[in-house]
């Protein structure tokens, strides 16, 4: 009796310390960071690729047709300006002494019309009396001819020197319109930008193939848009109406609304970057837009599409092949997703959950693997 009291007690020792030994070894509960499946909204959206920037509606890079001394500079950097008003003119005293003679030949050519039509009616006259002195028979007809001839070749004179009238003209006026390749005059009302020349300077047009740095740079600041690049890659999903949403580095913690006007129809490369399509933003209340500066660096949003009210999850949860970790009990289980339209924060679960369900966020976590036992704790309200 002793004895098998004995072996019991031993059993039971054993049986402990295996116990104890398993308890000790036993694998640790992983922490994990879940998140709550719930409804809400959901947005496929598209960023820029590089900053965009504030464009002016009109603007304009303007240089004299013909190089030449500045001679008279009417505006200075900053001013405003109406349309049609002068801004810059070149010394032009040649094309002035040009027009001098050609006005003096125009007005000479004038009395010289005056006299030859003058003549020319006279003669038409005196044939017209010669020719009634020959039916009469007071005049032979070789006189009644000499006359008519002589009245045709003064009108002849006459509208030669009328034809050399609007010769004199149009000679008067190619004068001074090349004077005008001298004027730089504002094609709408802006502001000028920026002035690159000083009085006396010799100001010289940009040939073709050679950029050369405007006389004025004339910007419409009171019609603004912002123009940003996005990946060559997003650019069919990308169409005329969309939503945009644009931000500001300048202008902090404020959202501007925005609707997508043009998408460039070619596509940009620039050596070291992305291919871009350009793409143009207006403002959908222009308002908001005064005051800012052209060439602002901006961010724009482009919302595709928008889902309200479906159920949804961090995108951050899924893993390759639209899996995501789900808690059952205190064990994880894997779970494959339908989802829908997604953007870098959440994505829409069509089917695979339901709400209230919960989900492993930390999925960098050593250990978290489906059949792992874990301990969850909610993530932090942001």
């Amino acid at each position: 009796m002793k004895t098998l009291s004995r072996l019991l007690l031993l059993a039971l020792l054993a049986a402990l310390a295996g116990a104890g030994g398993w308890w000790l070894t036993r694998p640790k509960p992983v922490e994990v960071v879940v998140h709550e499946v719930a409804r809400g909204t959901v947005e496929a959206t598209l960023t820029n690729t590089r900053a965009g920037e504030v464009e002016a509606c009109q603007r304009a890079k303007m240089a004299t047709i013909a190089g030449g001394r500045i001679e008279w500079l009417g505006v200075e950097e900053g001013d405003r300006v109406e349309a049609g008003q002068v801004l810059m003119r070149l010394w032009h005293g040649d094309l002035d002494a040009r027009a001098a003679v050609a006005r003096a030949q125009l007005a000479t050519t004038r009395q010289r019309v005056h006299e030859a039509c003058t003549v020319a009616a006279n003669a038409e006259r005196e044939a017209a009396r010669q020719a009634q002195l020959f039916k009469r028979g007071f005049v032979s007809a070789s006189a009644e001819e000499k006359a008519r001839t002589e009245a045709r070749a003064r009108r002849a004179a006459c509208d030669t020197v009328q034809a050399d009238v609007a010769t004199a003209a149009a000679q008067l006026t190619a004068t001074e319109t090349e004077r005008q390749r001298l004027v730089l005059v504002a094609p709408f009302a802006g502001t000028v930008a920026k002035i690159s020349g000083e009085l006396g300077e010799y100001a010289t047009p940009s040939p073709p193939g050679v950029p050369m740095p405007p006389a004025i740079d004339l910007i419409d600041d009171s019609c603004l848009y912002v123009k940003a690049p996005m990946d060559e890659i997003d650019a069919p999903k990308i169409q005329p109406g969309l939503p945009v949403r644009i931000t500001l580095e300048a202008i902090p913690g404020k959202v501007f609304a925005g609707t997508v006007r043009r998408v460039a129809p070619y596509i940009t490369a620039v050596e070291k970057q992305a291919r871009t399509v350009a793409v143009d933003v207006d403002f959908v209340n222009p308002d908001e837009a005064r005051g800012m500066l052209v060439g602002y660096s901006t961010d724009v949003e482009i919302v595709l599409a928008t889902r309200a009210e479906v159920l949804r999850i961090p995108t951050s949860a899924l893993r390759e092949g639209g899996k995501v970790l789900v808690v059952e009990g205190d064990t994880l289980a894997e779970r494959t997703l339908v989802t829908g339209v997604a953007n870098w924060e959440f994505t829409e679960v069509v089917s695979g959950l339901d709400a209230g369900e919960r989900i492993v966020t930390s999925l960098e976590r050593e250990g978290v693997v489906a059949g792992a036992k874990v301990l969850a704790r909610p993530a932090q309200a942001r």
